[in-house]
């Protein structure tokens, strides 16, 4: 029976929370405006800390009574800054807190709030800003829908130091990307910003330099003129550095590091500057040490992973710093059964947030091992390296998968480790396992590595041949994706070298011919100059040449002659006159030449060509056509010379090219013999 009483109960409860929020929401339509007065403090005063009041008030219609009570003139001035309060209250509530907000159209009504002349009012508008323009709910392109925005916000910079420090939080949270940037830059955010760096305020300090590490990334505008601000008669990247310092907030240290991280690889700072490295390097690696928090561990890896990225120099003196290679490590083991946090809140985030910890790992070891055979040799024998990445490669979540995927990729850049290391964990496996379902940037990265392990050396080429990998890369050259296609048909060209001919008649079967001939009209030059190069290793041996041209010689000219007609670079025309001498190589094939004017005349033509290259692969494919040894040479040689072409080749005998000139010679041999 006691059961029973239960949901009477809880609807009473229900009622009467709802009740005294009602009593609150009631008050805001007495018409003493005193009392209305008095009833926003208490509100105020209700809301603070409390979410289920929070979402009550909201619920009973709180936020359209408080926003209409914000714009109206008759409203006092200390009655709109309560208002301003209590919505800034709400909006740190949960996210759908923040939507009711959105939904309500506050935005246009706090930006209208920062017209008035009242500083306080000013402030509480641009606190409750703040708090929905960080919100994750909130889009960043409601700050520039209104184009009086920015500037009227560059204006107010002036007026506090709260004023200072809730719009560079504003303008950091919602400078995404480089329009933003450039809005930002050309409404003068350097100027305007750049003293608040000497402010007496550390919040001001740190959001300012906020602002410039969003404003710099990427954007080798911003970031040259950043080198050359003056401050107090000091430049910008010597306050910085100073900032850098042991001494100085982690918060501080970090953020000043990416402001000159991101500088130095818009191209503003040189790699190989003192502040770089001797200043940005170290202070980044002092990050990923054990000591610091998770999410200093965190940033302090991805940042340095960007900062090495492009530069063979700073990988190496990154990875002697500190023993940064063995210190990554630990990142795999966080955290441990005998850690020593003692804060429970503190280690229930952590263990969620320990994914993080890998992730960033993985980033940074991709980017110390991106050139160098001693660090990926160093890196590869850190303690259950293999293991780590190969486990990495299924994880739930995507982004240690792509960063495994890369750290993968870079490693496998050695041929050492692609003999030994990915032989022994047999790292095809997973991979292949990742290939067949798995999202665009992953799939971008995971096929590029496939490229690498189906070289001609790899232990690995034999079992992804038999694991079903033609299918696959078949699948891949089809996508809409421009590098897909190209690591798709790149994986296929690396196959097809030096391959049997079952091997290449697989490839051919499953990639079908019109999907060849679409792909050799791809409109991405990448694409192209590969499926050449997958034509030239089908094409090689006589008789895989002859094999395929008996089947295939018809379409296979007709592309060569398209492309040789079209408005295609040197490189281009030069591997398609490669392919014809591949085919002029055969012994029956040679005849889909000899019996093609069209095409003959081209080869004459590009002998004549002004670039070197095009003459001498021209000159290859007479060559492979008029070789004595074969039978029907002397008919191929007399129509050449009908055609000119042994004239041709006693000029081009005297090139002042070596190795056109000794071609030529070898060709003209074939005629005296």
């Amino acid at each position: 029976m006691a059961c029973l009483l239960e949901t009477p109960i809880r609807m009473s409860v229900l009622s009467e929370v709802t009740a005294s929020s009602r009593h609150y929401v009631d008050r805001l339509f007495d018409p003493d405006p005193q009392k209305v007065l008095q009833g926003v403090i208490d509100m105020k005063n209700a809301v603070i800390g409390n979410n289920k009041q929070k979402a009550n008030l909201i619920v009973l219609g709180a936020v359209p009574r408080l926003l209409y009570l914000l714009q109206q003139e008759t409203s006092s001035t200390e009655l709109k800054t309560e208002c301003a309060v209590v919505l800034g209250s709400l909006a740190m509530g949960t996210e759908n807190n923040v939507k009711s907000l959105l939904d309500c159209h506050i935005i246009p009504a706090l930006l209208q709030g920062l017209l008035s002349p009242d500083l306080k009012f000013i402030e509480a508008c641009l606190r409750c800003l703040r708090t929905i323009f960080t919100s994750p709910v909130t889009p960043e392109e409601l700050l520039y829908t209104d184009a009086t925005v920015i500037p009227h916000l560059m204006a107010l910079l002036s007026r506090s130091r709260y004023t200072q420090e809730y719009i560079c939080q504003i303008f950091s949270h919602c400078c995404k990307g480089p329009d933003h940037q450039t809005i930002l830059f050309n409404h003068g955010a350097v100027q305007n910003i750049a003293h608040l760096l000497t402010s007496v305020s550390y919040k001001v300090r740190m959001q300012a330099l906020k602002c410039f590490s969003v404003l710099a990334f990427e954007n080798p505008q911003v970031s040259m003129t950043l080198v050359n601000v003056l401050v107090d008669g000091e430049l910008l990247p010597q306050i910085f550095v100073k900032m850098l310092q042991r001494d100085k907030p982690i918060e501080m240290q970090l953020t000043s590091a990416k402001c000159l991280t991101y500088m130095c690889r818009a191209g503003a700072i040189r790699t190989d500057d003192n502040c770089i490295v001797l200043k940005t390097l170290p202070c980044l690696v002092r990050m990923c040490s054990k000591e610091r928090l998770l999410e200093e561990r965190v940033e302090g890896a991805e940042t340095l992973a960007y900062l090495i990225e492009p530069d063979v120099e700073l990988q190496r003196i990154a990875s002697i710093t500190d023993h940064l290679i063995a210190m990554l490590a630990d990142y795999f083991k966080y955290p441990s059964s005998v850690s020593a946090i003692t804060d429970i809140k503190r280690l229930d985030h952590d263990l969620k947030h320990a994914h993080e910890l890998r992730q960033a790992a993985f980033k940074l070891y991709a980017s110390l091992g991106a050139n160098d055979e001693d660090i990926r040799k160093k890196i590869i024998e850190t303690e259950n390296m293999m293991d780590r990445i190969v486990t990495g490669l299924s994880e739930s979540s995507v982004k240690v998968r792509l960063a495994a995927v890369r750290c993968l990729h870079s490693l496998s850049r050695s041929v050492q480790q692609l003999r030994t290391s990915f032989q022994d964990h047999a790292v095809w496996k997973p991979l292949m396992k990742v290939l067949q379902n798995a999202p665009d940037e992953i799939l971008v990265v995971a096929s590029s590595m496939l490229c690498n392990l189906l070289l001609d050396f790899s232990p690995s080429k034999e079992p992804i041949l038999e694991s079903g990998a033609v299918e696959l890369l078949c699948g891949l050259t089809q996508s809409e994706n421009p590098a897909l296609r190209v690591n798709g048909i790149w994986a296929l060209m690396n196959m097809a070298f030096q391959a049997e001919q079952k091997i290449k008649a697989d490839i051919l079967r499953s990639l079908s011919t019109e999907q060849l001939f679409r792909l050799l009209s791809d409109s991405d030059l990448n694409v192209l100059m590969k499926t050449l190069g997958l034509l030239r290793n089908l094409l090689s041996t006589q008789p895989h040449i002859d094999k395929i041209m008996s089947t295939h010689g018809k379409q296979i000219m007709q592309a060569v002659t398209l492309i040789l007609e079209g408005e295609h670079n040197i490189e281009v025309k030069e591997q398609t006159l490669c392919v014809l001498a591949n085919i002029a190589d055969g012994t029956t094939a040679k005849e889909l030449i000899m019996t093609n004017d069209d095409i003959l005349q081209k080869i004459k033509y590009y002998m004549g060509h002004s670039h070197v290259k095009l003459q001498l692969a021209a000159t290859c494919c007479i060559l492979n056509l008029i070789r004595n040894e074969e039978e029907g040479s002397q008919e191929r040689q007399d129509k050449l010379r009908d055609m000119g072409i042994v004239d041709i080749l006693h000029k081009l005998s005297q090139s002042p090219d070596l190795n056109l000139s000794e071609k030529a010679k070898k060709a003209l041999q074939q005629y005296l013999a």
